[in-house]
This record gives structure tokens, C-alpha cells and sequence, in this order.
């Protein structure tokens, strides 16, 4: 298929936006200067700073957010919890195993579908998932000090931006080259 007849979305994108800058040049480039390297640790320290706070409760990270998720009613299946926590069948299965083995949540199987197994938290799972957005608040609040409410404001503007970038080149399959 002949790509300038048919751009690409990114494509097709790039071309009505004014020209891209180029940010990065690979003889300069410096890993801890890129805004990917910097997000990765702050997400591997947010990560851990949570999963320490979380401790006592005997959650772990991989733990706290397929639970946090069901709670929230972001999904209510195997299926829909693996696609949403972003895990493979097989870690999905692992995972469920170690929260119902903890008490916190249980496999039922659907009586309309056999092929599908509905999730339910239990009492101490509700419990335990209410204490999360505590500590997610203590933890990122933490790590937002000395913000104002303004450079809070523009920082997940601009991280929302970054994001519709992100998901405009997945949803296309393809990486952007400005040239």
C-alpha cells in the first residue's frame, strides 16, 4: 500500500500539526535526560513507596492494583481484570491465586457461560481495598510537594498530552519519525 496516498492516523496527524521538534538526537542522547527515563523512576519510586506503606496489610504492589481495580468496578471478570492490569492469562491465574488464598477475593464461575469466571471481593478484600486510596493519596501527595495547585494542574495537562501521543502511535502501530 502506497503510504502517501493512504497516510497513516500519526501520519496524517504530523502533517496538519505545525512540525515537530526534535527533542532528542541520538549522538546526544542522554538517558537520564529523557522524559521516559525520568517517568519510569518516578513511577518505580512511587511504586515502592507504596508497596512499603502497603506492608503491614501483606499487599504487594502486583497485589494492591488488580484488588483496587475490582473494587472500583473496573472490571468484574478474569478477562477484563488480565486486560486491565495489563497481565497474560497465566500471571493473571498466579495473581488470583495468591489474593483468594489470602482471603480477599473469589472465583465464581458464570452459571450463563461456564467459559467465564466472575471475581468477587470478599468482606476483608472490601476492607482491604478501602485502606488503598489512603496511602495512594499519602504517597503521591508525598512526592507533589512544594506544587502549587497551578503546577500541579499543568503538569497532568502536559502528562495527559504525552499520554494521547502515546496511545495515537499504538493505536497506528507505527513510531513517529518526524522526517
Amino acid at each position: 500500500m502506497n503510504t502517501k496516498d493512504n497516510p497513516s492516523p500519526v501520519a496524517a496527524k504530523a502533517a496538519s500539526a505545525p512540525p515537530a521538534v526534535e527533542f532528542y538526537r541520538p549522538e546526544a542522547y542522554q538517558p537520564e535526560e529523557s522524559v521516559g527515563y525520568l517517568i519510569r523512576q518516578i513511577l518505580s519510586g512511587v511504586a515502592l513507596e507504596v508497596e512499603r506503606e502497603l506492608e503491614p496489610t501483606g499487599l504487594t504492589n502486583a497485589q494492591w492494583v488488580p484488588l483496587f481495580k475490582l473494587y472500583m468496578g473496573a472490571a468484574s471478570t478474569v478477562a477484563e481484570l488480565a486486560r486491565q492490569c495489563q497481565l497474560d492469562a497465566g500471571a493473571m491465574t498466579r495473581l488470583l491465586d495468591r489474593l483468594e488464598a489470602k482471603g480477599l477475593c473469589r472465583r465464581v464461575r458464570s452459571s450463563e457461560d461456564r467459559r467465564v469466571v466472575n471475581l468477587e471481593l470478599t468482606e476483608e478484600g472490601r476492607d482491604a481495598a478501602r485502606k488503598i486510596p489512603v496511602v495512594l493519596c499519602r504517597v503521591q501527595n508525598a512526592h507533589m510537594a512544594g506544587f502549587s495547585v497551578e503546577e500541579w494542574q499543568t503538569l497532568k495537562s502536559l502528562l495527559r498530552r504525552i499520554l494521547s501521543n502515546a496511545q495515537a502511535i499504538q493505536a497506528s502501530g507505527e513510531t513517529h519519525d518526524p522526517q
